[in-house]
């Protein structure tokens, strides 16, 4: 498995989105005009994460960003993250960004990909139940359920495609590995179909955010708890170059 292009583990262990070893799946599943979804839909991204990213900062009207100065300002890699972006209307509510924070583990897409099907669904997942089945999945034997290893943006959209998601219940809060492995997905909670997006363009059109556009920039919804912002703003020369750095783009098209 890689950070790349780090040749180490990442600073921060929430940082656990990995890169692909192939690339098969952009190639063969392109988001095209024709496959583009009808409605706004959130988008996950598995990215680079830079320093800058970790402390955003406001601008005159109070919106917070990250690399607020573009490009430029970039300097030095983290590790991996995966990440939920908002489509238009601001659909996320204040108790789904409270009840999606991945703690200490490197359980980040997991926790992006439940977001997403929260915002689809209106329906609370287990985020560390399709971190493990992604696990499960990937093309790494060292990652496993139960270690605190990351795993690919493609992996969990497989899982979500495959079998679906598992609702969450209070009484699995203090689960382990063991037992979330005895937990029944629902088909119905997952998607059908998805889509890479090969440009900031596309990605946009699926949000249909009309803020961001009026920004230049895609809002994040980030999995570390209240202790970071609930909304944050990536310009979009920024996401572009993170698309070039082997980011994962991933689009439902079925909803």
């Amino acid at each position: 498995m890689r950070y790349r292009p780090m040749d180490r583990d990442p600073d921060d262990d929430r940082l656990g989105r990995l890169v692909p070893d192939d690339w098969h799946h952009l190639e063969n599943y392109p988001l095209t005009a024709e496959s583009q979804p009808a409605a706004p839909v959130p988008v996950v991204i598995g990215v680079n994460w830079y320093a800058e990213f970790d402390h955003p900062t406001a601008d005159g009207d109070g919106d917070e960003f990250v690399a607020r100065e573009g490009v430029s300002s970039l300097t030095r890699i983290r590790g991996g993250h995966a990440v939920c972006l908002e489509p238009g209307g601001e659909p996320d509510r204040e108790r789904w960004w409270k009840f999606y924070d991945q703690g200490s583990e490197g359980a980040c897409v997991g926790f992006a990909w439940s977001r997403c099907m929260t915002i689809l669904n209106d329906e609370l997942y287990s985020g560390r139940w399709l971190w493990d089945r992604a696990k499960d999945r990937d093309e790494w034997p060292d990652t496993n359920p139960g270690d605190s290893n990351g795993t690919s943006c493609r992996a969990a959209a497989e899982v979500l495609a495959s079998v679906g998601h598992v609702d969450w219940e209070d009484s699995y809060a203090d689960d382990d590995h063991t037992e979330r492995a005895n937990y029944v997905a629902e088909v119905g909670d997952g998607i059908e179909v998805f889509r890479w997006a090969r440009s900031v363009d596309q990605v946009h059109t699926a949000l249909g955010n009309s803020r961001a556009d009026e920004l230049g920039a895609v809002p994040i919804l980030n999995s570390w708890g209240t202790g970071y912002p609930h909304r944050v703003w990536m310009p979009d020369e920024v996401l572009e170059r993170l698309m070039r750095e082997d980011g994962e783009i991933a689009i439902p098209t079925d909803h």
